[in-house]
């Protein structure tokens, strides 16, 4: 099975945090854009069935019904679309569009990612989401009343004057709306944003030890909730983790298609150059190859995941170093398979390091 990823890089406004390759909305050049994926889609000769479709960016809910309509039509026509294929859309939070919501799910999309962040107010308006706390909450009851059942919401952690009481809040929020799946992402500053250059800001951030502390609390209270950890930064209720991005943990083959997009097909891992003009001009997409997929990639991503992966993946001397890793508390030895706790997750880039030898 294979994934497609369609790199929508259109936004209202930039947040400050966000380094991911945008522009600003133009709805000609939108147009134009949507006309070189239904391009792409019929350029690729993918063999495989294709059982995802993931809108990311930017703000694909920028696309009109129409625009999504026509990339799906163009997904059908060319691709070998199974017929229960998950088509996800991530939507900013920007009150009720009952109408839109109802038509976007008549045109196929199943899944909605909302970008709610937090349900405070003060932490949103820290971060420089345009949205309130009561604008997250519609958008994902006002996509249930409109059938959507698959409905997966971001939360960012160890944001700027976030305690355990104020994420607490959040959670309880969470707690009673209709979410089937969470991803919740450790705030990173990424150097040239605006936050970056924000001391004051950068300032009111959890200090490392702070943040794993709002890290594990998340894992624990969206546990209660019904919501498991299926990878680090993904929980979901049985039956909707999702199928689309566990292919990326389970280096699976998916396209990607768009400026700035990633693919990993066969062995070899390409991106698209962030260049939306060209992207537009070009009858098929340029694609710059990054490197061959390694071995050491399946151990790297498959740690992400709580299943983990076969003891037999590891070196010899990575497993000398098992016992004391899960004497700390960072992993756990079960039969064949090697997994991180909660707890290694909190620091996972030093513990998958430290097995990558």
């Amino acid at each position: 099975m294979t994934g497609i990823y369609l790199h929508i890089p259109f936004c209202a406004v930039k947040c400050p945090y966000c380094d991911f390759f945008s522009s600003v909305w133009h709805r000609e050049t939108a147009d134009a854009y949507i006309g070189a994926i239904v391009r792409n889609l019929a350029a690729y000769e993918l063999w495989d069935t294709v059982d995802s479709v993931y809108f990311g960016g930017g703000t694909p809910s920028l696309l009109s019904v129409s625009q999504i309509a026509r990339v799906l039509d163009a997904c059908a026509a060319h691709l070998h679309l199974s017929d229960d294929a998950e088509i996800t859309l991530e939507m900013n939070p920007a009150g009720e569009r009952a109408a839109y919501l109802r038509e976007l799910r008549a045109a196929g999309v199943n899944r909605l990612s909302v970008g709610t962040q937090s349900f405070s107010d003060a932490q949103l308006r820290l971060l420089g989401r345009r949205h309130t706390a009561q604008d997250g909450q519609n958008a994902i009851l006002t996509a249930y009343a409109q059938g959507f059942q698959n409905i997966s919401c971001d939360l960012m952690l160890a944001c700027p004057a976030q305690t355990e009481e104020v994420l607490g809040e959040t959670l309880e929020t969470l707690a009673q709306l209709p979410v089937t799946h969470v991803s919740a992402y450790l705030l990173q500053v990424e150097p040239g944003t605006p936050l970056s250059r924000d001391q004051a800001l950068l300032s009111q951030c959890p200090d490392d030890d702070a943040a794993a502390g709002l890290y594990l609390q998340t894992v624990r209270t969206l546990a209660s909730f019904g919501l498991h950890q299926y990878e680090i930064s993904s929980f979901a209720r049985k039956g909707y983790e999702s199928r689309h991005n566990l292919k990326y943990w389970h280096c699976e083959p998916y396209l990607g298609i768009g400026a700035g997009a990633h693919s990993c097909l066969g062995r070899r891992r390409f991106c698209v150059p962030k260049d939306i003009a060209a992207f537009c001009a070009a009858p098929v997409q340029t694609e710059d190859t990054l490197c061959e997929a390694a071995p050491e990639d399946r151990i790297l991503l498959g740690l992400r995941l709580s299943e983990g992966i076969p003891l037999s993946w590891l070196s010899a001397a990575a497993q000398k170093k098992l016992p004391a890793l899960a004497g700390a508390g960072y992993l756990t030895c079960s039969g064949e398979r090697v997994a991180l706790t909660p707890e290694g997750s909190a620091v996972s880039n030093a513990v998958i390091a430290a097995l990558l030898v």
